[in-house]
């Protein structure tokens, strides 16, 4: 009984000092990943085993040949088990991250449908609580006068204009979340879609005095659902003129690099906080606390905050990308196409 207490004492002091070695590499490692700290647990774990053998067989007299069999016993199992422990401590680590991330997009998603609801609450019930007043104020002859009536009915006309594009805004990211957009690739000529978009901006950017600029040459031919590519040119240049201040200028650009178009529009802004670019495509982010739109930005043409979103999501559904960055005097989005003839 005594030996079998020398043993247990012995091989569990060599496992003591293993273990200590190990929890100070923990200690240093711990910015590291799971993987590595799953790693280090394991080995640590099979080098108290075979360091509390090998102790016992030292202690236990062993011949040369037989102290060899028992290490290199040991050290297969040990190699095998590092390699196990290793493959399958990556896949749970893999399994972990992508579970913290799941748990972490779907927190995002919920709180961005939250924030979407009350928002768009916000948007209809300012314009609807107007309209009513407006109705009521002519149904009840409280306006008379010819000028005044037609103002209402002016005001009227806008922001049923506004709540219509409010809806199709709606609609449409519905569509890219749902993962319902059915696309009809074909190539598109980029320099007709521009054009179309600038004439259909061009009465805003005229009543504001901002100048529209487009480059004369470099027009690729992209490979997009032209529907869905003017909607995303138009949102672009539109959200440009919208807070753009007066007298600024916005201009629009065009190349290829290889295999991919770009369609580049910059504006006059003044830029956009750091901290927000990270957020500017996020669903009814606007970038100001206030949610009813600014006297000289648009007035009656704001869009709810979804433009920007869903310029991304149908580029995404494309196969491309859009970023945006700040320039000298303002900000600069840049969207990526796959070329046409690619």
């Amino acid at each position: 009984m005594r030996d079998l207490a020398l043993i247990f004492g012995a091989a569990l002091g060599a496992a003591l000092c293993v273990g200590l070695v190990g929890a100070a590499a923990l200690r240093l490692l711990r910015g590291r990943s799971i993987t590595v700290h799953i790693f280090v647990l394991l080995t640590m774990t099979v080098t108290a085993v075979v360091a509390g053998v090998a102790v016992i067989a030292e202690a236990m007299f062993l011949s040369p040949h037989d102290l060899e069999v028992v290490l290199i016993t040991v050290s297969a199992a040990a190699v095998v088990s590092l390699a196990v422990g290793w493959l399958f401590g990556r896949r749970l680590a893999a399994a972990a991250v992508w579970a913290d991330q799941a748990r972490e997009r779907e927190r995002r998603i919920e709180k961005g449908r939250r924030d979407l609801v009350a928002w768009v609450s916000h948007d209809l019930r300012t314009p609807l609580a107007g309209l009513r007043a407006m109705a009521e104020a002519l149904e009840d002859r409280v306006v008379r006068d010819p000028e005044t009536v037609d103002e209402y009915h002016r005001r009227i006309r806008v922001e049923t204009d506004r709540m219509t594009r409010l809806v199709d805004d709606l609609f449409e990211l519905s569509r890219i979340n749902a993962g319902a957009v059915r696309l009809s690739l074909s190539a598109v000529p980029l320099g007709d879609v521009v054009s179309d978009a600038l004439a259909s901006t061009a009465p805003l950017a005229a009543a504001r005095r901002i100048r529209l600029v487009a480059g004369e040459s470099g027009w690729p031919t992209v490979t997009a659902s032209e529907p869905e590519l003017a909607r995303v040119v138009g949102n672009l240049l539109l959200n440009a003129v919208r807070y753009t201040p007066q007298d600024g200028t916005v201009r629009v650009d065009a190349g290829r690099d290889s295999d991919t178009a770009w369609l580049a529009v910059a504006d006059t802004c003044g830029g956009i906080p750091e901290a927000d670019l990270p957020r500017l495509f996020d669903v009814a982010f606007r970038g100001e606390p206030a949610r009813t739109p600014r006297p000289g930005n648009g007035g009656g043409e704001g869009s709810g905050g979804l433009g920007l979103a869903i310029v991304r999501g149908l580029i995404e559904a494309h196969g491309g990308r859009v970023d945006v960055q700040n320039i000298a005097d303002g900000c600069r989005f840049v969207v990526r196409l796959p070329a046409a003839g690619t």
